[in-house]
């Protein structure tokens, strides 16, 4: 009975730990993008990934870290999947638990995508050189979903056990593009801490002037990445550079497009980890403790 016992805690406190809480999100509808149906998620044969498709209200999935790790430090995620689907494990998910083990909380954020049908990912693979007309009007919605989430997560830092000085940005391609948005469109209460934007869409969001309070940024991509988007990336650089704020940039030689939590066998595996380097570095969030 006493072994029944133990086994069935056990099995709870699993399915506590793998419960996570839905936010969603304020947002505006200006009635001139339709959506029809839900969201979807499903397994993309052809990117070989679990996707969700079809966003048109945002949300943000917590990734709570055990009481005993966390450190006040938050990051929000936005996967990225050329504004037609999210890649919601290897550029979400797996990224959240990933900080939760160094004691930082994360969001997943959901943020609006162009309306798609049955299946998002075949239709950006035959939309060719027509996707940036699709994304242009969506984008915007997404920059804004972005901001939401900085502005939510600050107002409620106290009941989400977070530092409202240390909220993070953190986005995947075209979720690359949502951060940069957001670090040139926020507001006060919107205003990330920093900002990491990995192999950002910078063919989507192009490159501004950096503002003059512009929060840290640490950018990682490869030089190899298919959709050139190393040079953008440079360019990101150059501009915070110029502008004498505080940038990292972490330029792989390998590593492609969309390498995320994959494991490819390559130094660009590690990224994740020279990103917490750079947060404890900056401050921004602090090494756990030893027991």
């Amino acid at each position: 009975m006493k072994n029944s016992l133990i086994i069935l805690f056990s099995f709870l406190n699993i399915g506590i730990a793998l419960s996570q809480e839905i936010i969603e999100l304020p947002y505006k509808d200006d009635g001139h993008i339709k959506w029809i149906g839900d969201e979807k998620e499903y397994f993309s044969e052809i990117w070989q990934t679990q996707v969700v498709t079809n966003v048109s209200i945002p949300t943000m999935q917590v990734f709570k870290p055990a009481a005993s790790k966390s450190n006040g430090t938050s990051v929000i995620i936005a996967p990225g999947g050329a504004l037609y689907a999210l890649s919601i494990n290897s550029e979400g998910n797996d990224v959240a638990k990933w900080l939760n083990e160094k004691g930082i909380t994360a969001f997943v954020l959901k943020y609006r995508l162009v309306p798609t049908g049955e299946d998002g990912v075949q239709e950006v693979m035959q939309i060719g050189d027509k996707i940036m007309e699709s994304v242009a009007p969506v984008l915007p919605l997404s920059v804004e979903d972005g901001m939401a989430a900085v502005s939510y997560i600050r107002k409620n830092a106290e009941s989400l056990g977070i530092n409202p000085q240390k909220i993070g940005f953190m986005g995947f391609s075209a979720g690359g593009a949502v951060t940069m948005g957001v670090g040139y469109n926020y507001s006060q209460d919107s205003k990330p801490d920093f900002l990491v934007p990995v192999y950002p869409w910078t063919s989507a969001m192009p490159v501004k002037e950096c503002r003059s309070d512009a929060p840290p940024m640490l950018i990682i991509c490869a030089t190899d990445d298919p959709l050139d988007l190393a040079s953008g990336s440079i360019e990101l650089y150059s501009s915070y550079l110029k502008a004498e704020k505080n940038i990292a940039l972490h330029m792989y030689s390998k590593g492609g497009h969309g390498f995320g939590m994959r494991k490819q066998g390559l130094p660009s595996d590690n990224w994740i980890s020279r990103f917490y380097d750079w947060a404890l570095a900056e401050g921004f969030t602090e090494a756990q403790k030893s027991k």
